[in-house]
């Protein structure tokens, strides 16, 4: 068995935001011959970094987030299912909402200064792999920029979720239980639904000016919407609701 070394310095600092007293976590995984990511299969590297936390050093006792950038307290995943079942590791899913600790001055547009959509203390959630993961008083935050947090969610239910910016909240369509043809469908088989019901719309975008430009589908559209775009929930209800950008929607039905 072979071991892939990986420490903070092995990678190139190009590209990444750097702040004064933090310092990046080291990590080191077993590999064994060759790595398979999706289509492509690559033999393992000496020296190959993955970045952790950055941890932000003792001394420091505030963070302070500048521009349109806003500090999240990630939400713990959960290890144990609603039935009190404990999981692995591996089954728990990635957290991607949490507490706004801390925001930045917001946007300036021209002479026009534009708040921050969030404040303090709000239940947000976010885009996957946003921003940048830093531990700090023992606890992992999120420092990612205004536009990246999808809405604010201060319930435990996805209905609830009051979109930010661009974002419309949609409830999906039910799959189709049957073919054309009238032969029941496996859950496997089913095909992704992309037809829903408009819930929620955000104030949408900022235009040069600093104006909210007002989205054209409003809440109670039915709407057709690209595949595999936006952000998935699962409502307490049982309903599926999905959260993307109105770009992503591409027509409304009628």
């Amino acid at each position: 068995m072979a071991a892939t070394h990986l420490t903070a310095s092995s990678i190139s600092a190009r590209n990444m935001v750097s702040f004064e007293g933090l310092r990046p976590s080291a990590v080191q995984f077993p590999c064994v011959g060759n790595v398979r990511v999706g289509n492509l299969t690559q033999r393992s590297f000496r020296g190959m970094v993955v970045k952790a936390a950055t941890v932000v050093a003792p001394k420091y006792t505030s963070i302070k987030p500048l521009g349109d950038r806003v500090l999240v307290k990630i939400k713990e995943a959960e290890e144990k299912t609603e039935g009190g079942i404990l999981l692995p590791s591996t089954a728990q899913t990635k957290p991607q909402g949490g507490e706004v600790v801390a925001i930045g001055e917001g946007k300036t547009f021209g002479k026009s200064k534009v708040d921050i959509s969030v404040k303090a203390g709000e239940q947000v959630v976010y885009s996957k792999y946003a921003g940048t993961e830093v531990e700090f008083n023992g606890t992992k935050h999120l420092i990612l920029k205004d536009d990246d947090i999808v809405g604010i969610l201060n319930t435990d239910d996805a209905k609830d979720l009051k979109p930010l910016n661009d974002r419309v909240l949609i409830k999906v369509a039910e799959a189709e239980e049957k073919t054309a043809g009238g032969l029941l469908l496996t859950e496997a088989t089913k095909e992704k639904p992309s037809v829903g019901t408009v819930i929620a719309v955000g104030p949408g975008p900022l235009d040069e000016e600093g104006n909210r430009k007002p989205l054209s589908v409003t809440p109670g559209n039915t709407v057709l919407y690209s595949k595999y775009a936006g952000n998935d929930f699962k409502g307490k209800d049982g309903s599926d609701y999905i959260a993307l950008r109105a770009s992503d929607v591409i027509a409304v039905l009628s």
